[in-house]
């Protein structure tokens, strides 16, 4: 880790500032030391990566892929490719057609959350340049470990960090991207990775996410029975109920045999916008506001119909007779007390 990088880090519980005290180093370098919070946590730093994984007790589901990936580290490179084979696909181009819709340019500020061996790692890391800034992020340092020579080789600066991706030790609003391939299925917490990812991220950062995911139409075939039989991960759904309600120009493709989906979408500041009070032409005029927050105790049949002829013999719309008639009502009767 380098020593610059330790001030961009927080508390993954309550995102307050890290205090480094270091153990040992190598110029720029933190080989060993803690991290340690006001609120009382530290986390260490061993062989130059900090571990900030949060919670201290990770779920079930968050243990058993930490365990499956450092027991499959060393021949996790060796295997991968026969997803690929198996849809005779073109590992390559498929990764790089994953980078590409992250809209990099030269010297951006890119996280990777679920980083693994780094094979997506290092196409994201030849665009970033000299300039650019990398932080790579796994649950498992077992496989994280497999990245390194892998990166070793590119100019970019990056930090390697070990955590949980539903819990992010950085501050809000400071990535121009974010990237997450196959992994977030068997998250405990995947709202709380979306929520997480659209608050780190700047407004307008591009996202990108993808993991298996049997499409509805493929389910009840026998090639989507034979594929979920084999890998059960193919029976996660899409996440689509968990986005943030800030997400934007929101895109959804499957690939890899059309068995894997991928999101991707920026980053809003809270809800879209509409606008809700324009007065909308017609007889019934109003606004979307207003008839939604401006519905009253229905009225008998006879009172409807009398309305409806005296708001078209004034030439105003429902609405607004109608708001005229009740404000003058309400109005008079309150005086009157």
């Amino acid at each position: 880790m380098r020593l610059s990088a330790s001030r961009f880090y927080v508390c993954p519980q309550c995102k307050a500032p890290l205090r480094l005290d270091m153990l040992e180093d190598s110029g720029e370098q933190v080989l060993s030391g803690t991290l340690s919070c006001r609120c009382g946590e530290v986390f260490e730093i061993s062989h130059g990566i900090p571990d900030l994984t949060w919670p201290r007790q990770l779920a079930s589901s968050d243990m058993e892929a930490k365990h499956w990936y450092d027991a499959n580290a060393d021949v996790y490179d060796e295997n991968l490719h026969l997803t690929f084979d198996t849809f005779r696909e073109d590992e390559s181009a498929v990764r790089n057609r994953l980078v590409d819709k992250l809209d990099l340019r030269e010297g951006s500020c890119v996280l990777e959350l679920g980083a693994g061996s780094g094979r997506d790692s290092v196409l994201i890391a030849e665009r970033l340049g000299p300039a650019g800034q990398l932080y790579l992020q796994d649950i498992s340092l077992a496989i994280l470990r497999k990245s390194f020579s892998k990166l070793a080789q590119y100019p970019v600066a990056t930090e390697f960090h070990v955590g949980n991706a539903c819990s992010l030790p950085f501050p809000d609003r400071v990535f121009d991207a974010v990237f997450h391939f196959g992994g977030l299925n068997t998250f405990s917490d995947i709202d709380g990775f979306f929520r997480e990812v659209n608050r780190v991220a700047k407004i307008g950062a591009k996202i990108v996410v993808g993991d298996e995911s049997m499409p509805v139409w493929l389910r009840n075939t026998e090639f989507g029975a034979i594929l979920m039989n084999s890998n059960p991960l193919y029976r996660y759904d899409l996440p689509l109920q968990h986005l943030p309600v800030s997400c934007r120009e929101v895109k959804l493709e499957w690939i890899i045999g059309g068995v894997f989906y991928v999101l991707e979408y920026r980053v809003g500041d809270g809800e879209p916008f509409a606008d809700l009070d324009f007065e909308i032409p017609g007889i019934r005029g109003g606004s979307h506001r207003t008839r939604y927050h401006g519905v009253l105790e229905g009225v008998t049949a006879e009172a409807k119909s009398l309305a409806q002829q005296a708001s078209a013999k004034s030439g105003k719309s429902m609405h607004r007779w109608l708001d005229d008639v009740v404000r003058s009502a309400a109005t008079r009767d309150l005086e009157s007390e």
